[in-house]
């Protein structure tokens, strides 16, 4: 027992370390609220209670995201490089992926890319075999030709496809479907789209749904509602961290604009 206590202000000092970069961890990260109070307790007041919650969110939530951070950063870096390319390029180093294999994936890419070069034609038909195929009902494959849709002035096109996705899939995806289908309705001048826009808010995974949907309320004429809603989103910008920010830059400076409108 006597060794054990020879050990134990070293076995403090570490589980107060671990409770000081957990507690930097989940703030960066954007965790719950409670793994912050509980890392709070053990880094700032060296409670045993709140060192033991640095040591489950060590094991929990800390080291399993270390374990990927490896494969995330290359993943990172090479869409960094990619984006570098002019985009005529990708299209043809693209077209020739999906020569080499034609995957849902490599077709998606392909699609999304003509697409974003004013090509909707193009990304159409590119879209095509994969909508008449096994892969019809996959949510990448709704989703993209719904944008297009979108792009290409038909809103029922999309709001038909935006229907057959099965929002369980992933939380992004049930985000991008509802902030799609809100945009297909609002284009066909359907009051539902101001209720899909509240439900694409709900645990959204981009800032995109807050953004659309302030727009919409200040064509609406629903300026003081837009605004309640832009400034929690000026909150959001200035707590979030680096990355989110340059994320979801997009949406932010859409919101600045609209800020702008409503003053």
């Amino acid at each position: 027992m006597e060794s054990i206590q020879a050990y134990l202000p070293l076995i403090y000092t570490i589980l107060r370390g671990l409770a000081v970069i957990g507690l930097i961890h989940a703030i960066a990260t954007r965790q719950q609220v409670y793994w912050m109070f509980l890392l709070g307790f053990g880094a700032l007041l060296g409670s045993i209670f709140g060192m033991l919650g640095a040591l489950a969110y060590t094991f929990m939530v800390l080291i399993p995201s270390l374990r990927g951070s490896g494969r995330m950063a290359g993943q990172a870096v090479a869409r960094g490089v990619d984006a570098l390319k002019p985009l005529d390029v990708r299209i043809r180093e693209a077209q020739e992926e999906l020569t080499e294999s034609d995957t849902l994936q490599n077709r998606a890419d392909l699609a999304a890319l003509q697409a974003r070069a004013g090509r909707p034609d193009d990304a159409q038909a590119t879209l095509d075999p994969l909508l008449q195929g096994i892969y019809a009902d996959d949510p990448v494959v709704l989703l993209t030709s719904s944008e297009l849709d979108l792009a290409r002035s038909n809103p029922e096109g999309a709001e038909h496809k935006l229907n057959q996705v099965d929002l369980k899939t992933s939380a992004a995806t049930r985000t991008r479907t509802l902030t799609l289908l809100a945009q297909a309705q609002d284009a066909q001048g359907k009051a539902d789209a101001d209720s899909t826009y509240q439900q694409a808010m709900v645990a959204a995974t981009t800032e995109e749904p807050r953004a659309r949907y302030a727009s919409y309320l200040v064509r609406q004429g629903r300026a003081d509602e837009a605004r309640t809603l832009l400034e929690q989103m000026a909150k959001t910008e200035s707590r979030a961290t680096p990355l989110y920010r340059r994320q979801e830059r997009e949406w932010f400076q859409m919101a600045q604009g609209l800020r702008r409108e409503v003053k």
